[in-house]
């Protein structure tokens, strides 16, 4: 097309907007400048038509970039996220370790101050109370051991009196030993009551 220097237009009809363009071609004067006006007219439209594809490749370039750009400021800001949970986690995780370590210093704190106070006497407890205490629970301790004979002898004397035991042999003789200190309590208490009966007198 830029190579066009002569227009033939017997049997070309041309587009209508070109006809336009090109004019009358009756001579060879008029059929050149009716060349030169196509190529300008074309060369025209091809200008617009690859300023249109520079503008929308322009767009197309500035999309990309804003996309990047929009891609970029997402992963910033998802990154941003992500280190503050870190930082959110590893605070919490460090509140309860200082909880769990005070509770730990605490719960170890408190058996020997309990310790220390029973350890340590007060100005009331001075001298001879932990003998007595002592005493008191050796007292006690025979006590108890004593009671516990007297029920284990109750038990066996029930047992022998009121049980098919009382044939056996060890039964039999506790039987008699119980009879005996009945009979010797009995003994005691009428004498006792005598000797009441002549001191009235």
């Amino acid at each position: 097309l830029q190579n066009l220097k002569w227009l033939d237009l017997k049997d070309n009809p041309l587009d209508p907007v070109l006809a336009k363009v090109a004019g009358d071609c009756l001579d060879e004067k008029q059929c050149k400048q009716a060349a030169v006006k196509v190529l300008q007219h074309m060369k025209a439209i091809q200008s617009e038509q690859d300023r249109q594809r520079q503008r929308k490749l322009q767009a197309e370039r500035e999309m990309e970039k804003k996309r990047e750009a929009e891609q970029r400021a997402r992963e910033a800001q998802e990154r941003e996220v992500r280190k503050r949970e870190k930082a959110e986690e590893k605070e919490r995780r460090r509140r309860e370790y200082d909880a769990q370590k005070a509770a730990k210093q605490e719960v170890e704190k408190k058996p020997k101050k309990e310790t220390v106070q029973t350890r340590k006497p007060t100005s009331g407890s001075r001298g001879p109370q932990p003998p007595r205490h002592k005493a008191q629970s050796w007292s006690g301790c025979v006590v108890r051991v004593v009671l516990l004979c007297l029920l284990c002898v109750v038990c066996a004397v029930c047992a022998c009196r009121l049980t098919e035991l009382r044939q056996q042999a060890v039964c039999l003789s506790l039987n008699t030993l119980y009879q005996d200190v009945v009979a010797a309590l009995q003994n005691h208490k009428t004498l006792q009551n005598l000797l009441q009966h002549n001191s009235q007198k």
